[in-house]
């Protein structure tokens, strides 16, 4: 774990899995999900890098996209 900043983000898209997600259908082309993708970029590289790396995921996870397992690079 990086450090505090990154551990309090992880931890509210933790709850954003929780809470929010599952009251709308499974969208993600992608494993893991893109919400699971952003936490662990977070955790291994902090919060800029973990911000951009979430960014880019969430801009190619579109209907055009093959999608597919994509994990978090180290």
């Amino acid at each position: 774990m990086r450090n505090i900043p990154s551990n309090i983000i992880a931890a509210l898209v933790r709850l954003y899995q929780i809470v929010i997600s599952p009251l709308f259908p499974n969208s993600c082309r992608y494993y893991p999900s893109c919400s699971e993708y952003a936490r662990q970029a977070f955790l291994t590289h902090g919060v800029i890098k973990g911000l951009a790396m979430s960014i880019w995921r969430i801009l190619r996870c579109n209907p055009w996209s093959k999608g597919g397992y994509d994990p978090v690079r180290r």
